[in-house]
């Protein structure tokens, strides 16, 4: 693999992965139960919010590691569609001083979407778990 391709992938799972788990922080230092209660009061299950906040977290931590990159980045990718089209969607691509657009959802998204497809780079788990199970394989 080129490595400018490799450094690119690197950096956005770096910046994806910490993103991801501040927000996750945010949602319990913040009540997770308020988070709850806002997911309730737009359509959503109360539950949803402790999924999504346990997937931000311990996805972030993950994705900074380099472990299982492509199967968080996709659930990440699902988080940010439902963030778009459940709560951003009306406020449009860059919102309102009322609202908050999508255009940072989207953003993650496509980032998301990138590591799903492409999996992991330089300083992964997952590269060096993977040339573990080969080797143990060939023995």
């Amino acid at each position: 693999m080129n490595r400018k391709y490799e450094v690119s992938l690197l950096l956005i799972r770096f910046v994806l992965g910490i993103s991801f788990l501040i927000h996750g922080v945010v949602k319990f230092q913040s009540g997770i139960g308020n988070i709850a209660g806002w997911f309730e009061s737009i359509g959503l299950p109360g539950f949803a919010a402790y999924v999504v906040a346990i997937i931000e977290v311990a996805g972030g931590i993950a994705l900074i590691l380099g472990l299982g990159t492509r199967i968080v980045s996709s659930l990440f990718a699902l988080i940010m569609i439902g963030a778009i089209v459940t709560a951003k969607w009306a406020g449009g691509f860059l919102g309102s001083p009322q609202m908050a657009g999508y255009e940072l959802d989207l953003a993650f998204f496509v980032m998301a979407l990138a590591l799903a497809i492409a999996g992991s780079s330089l300083l992964a788990l997952d590269g060096l778990l993977s040339a573990g199970k080969s080797k143990r394989a060939a023995a």
